[in-house]
């Protein structure tokens, strides 16, 4: 077994979220754009859209297929919701992003191999911060687009353990019986910072020269169930716009997800804690 992980707590890091100028504006949290939500999976990228908004960027833009896009304007008008029809849809989207989440309900049909294909090779062309997530980790453990991958220095990959086993080609026993492990492997595989979700999420990345496995003390078995990957990967692109580094969102982030849910769950109970009932208690993390 590996040597057991530090312990960090929302409480230890609190400080980092600063107190906003009173002349600020919105260009000045950046742009997430969350790429995902193919036909039957718009709720994960409505829900990533929405959580970068409760963490505090200044502008989301949603590009989804376009199945699901007055749904997502009735539901959360502040997003911006472009359909994905063509190319040039998706292409003209990235310039103007600050950050991308790409992954949330992406799916894995043609469009959405298009869709990580072309994101990842302007990704190339136009370098910022992206966060890796749900079908995202499956396409790439695929080999799809995995040379672009390559190029980017500037990812956080959130995969859940059997996503984790896709990427490292192994089983899900292998990866549960050595979490840090895991987690370090990931990181070293394919650089920026790895979280490994799951009950104790692990952050991985490199400090100096030397590589950290970090433990977040909070969650809880309410956590299990749909959409708290997705709404976790919003609140790591929202850090990212802020202007926070990989690992400050990494750790951030992390911490704020698992400490809302532990909220919630502390009041309502953990059995039937959904994803979206994390938002009120993240818009009060991320202003302590």
């Amino acid at each position: 077994m590996s040597n057991q992980p530090r312990k960090i707590d929302y409480d230890a890091i609190k400080h980092q979220l600063a107190r906003r100028e009173r002349d600020v504006h919105k260009g000045d949290f950046g742009h997430v754009l969350v790429i995902g939500g193919d036909k039957g999976f718009g709720g994960a990228a409505l829900m990533a859209g929405e959580s970068a908004a409760r963490s505090g960027a200044g502008l989301i833009s949603v590009a989804t297929h376009p199945f699901h896009c007055a749904a997502f304007l009735a539901r959360r008008p502040e997003l911006m919701v472009k359909a994905i029809e063509s190319n040039e849809d998706l292409i003209g989207l990235i310039p103007a992003a600050s950050v991308v989440v790409l992954g949330p309900g992406l799916g894995q049909s043609d469009w959405s191999r298009l869709c990580l294909k072309l994101t990842l090779e302007e990704l190339v062309k136009h370098p910022v911060p992206v966060v890796l997530d749900a079908d995202a980790l499956n396409l790439l453990s695929d080999g799809l687009a995995k040379d672009a991958l390559a190029a980017l220095h500037e990812i956080i990959l959130t995969p859940h353990p059997g996503e984790a086993a896709r990427l490292l080609n192994c089983s899900t026993t292998d990866i549960q019986q050595d979490r840090p492990a895991a987690a370090s492997k990931l990181q070293s595989s394919f650089g920026g910072v790895s979280i490994l979700k799951g009950a104790g999420s692990l952050i991985c990345y490199t400090q100096g020269e030397r590589q950290q496995v970090e433990q977040c003390a909070h969650g809880n078995p309410g956590m299990a169930s749909g959409g708290m990957g997705d709404v976790l990967s919003g609140i790591l692109g929202g850090m990212l716009a802020q202007g926070y580094s990989l690992t400050e969102s990494a750790r951030l982030g992390v911490c704020i997800h698992s400490k809302a849910a532990d909220i919630q769950a502390g009041t309502h109970g953990e059995r039937g804690l959904l994803a979206t009932d994390l938002f009120t208690c993240v818009h009060q993390l991320v202003n302590p």
